[in-house]
């Protein structure tokens, strides 16, 4: 299993159907880095214009082009959260290793790791940072993994 990938038995016992999402970066070169040096996701096929990465499971296509529209907000408990954003559900230690990694290496966080929900059955951690390009991500993960879609 390479970083950035998930685990066989997430896999399995998660029927899932991958996502495709393409979206605007400003460089190839920084958006290597920080997709596939910072957060483990393996680089596919590529082109001089657009590159494609493993993200957690999902593929991912980074094309050369100008960013769209920023600034938007929406509201989550009273905290101001990116959007529009993309991003992944991870399993907890993956989670909480991947954020002690983006911490080491001095990661500027939108909303910098946190657990929301403590004790509750739909507890989860989140984070929110931006690509190089300005993209939003949130990175999450639930405590439970039957949770993700609680009510």
């Amino acid at each position: 299993m390479l970083p950035g990938e998930p685990p066989p038995s997430i896999i399995l016992a998660v029927a899932h159907y991958p996502f495709h999402f393409a979206f605007p970066v400003r460089d190839l070169a920084s958006t290597r880095a920080f997709y596939g040096d910072l957060l483990g996701c393996r680089e596919g096929r590529s082109t001089e214009t657009w590159v494609d990465f493993n993200f957690f499971g999902n593929q991912i296509s980074a094309h050369l082009g100008p960013a769209g529209p920023t600034g938007a907000v929406g509201h989550v408990d009273e905290v101001e959260v990116p959007i529009p954003h993309t991003g992944a559900i991870l399993p907890w230690d993956e989670f909480q290793r991947l954020a002690e990694k983006l911490t080491a290496a001095s990661t500027r966080f939108v909303i910098a790791p946190m657990v929301r929900y403590r004790g509750r059955p739909e507890e989860q951690a989140t984070m929110f940072l931006l690509d190089p390009s300005g993209n939003a991500l949130e990175l999450k993960a639930y405590r439970d993994p039957a949770a993700v879609y609680h009510r």
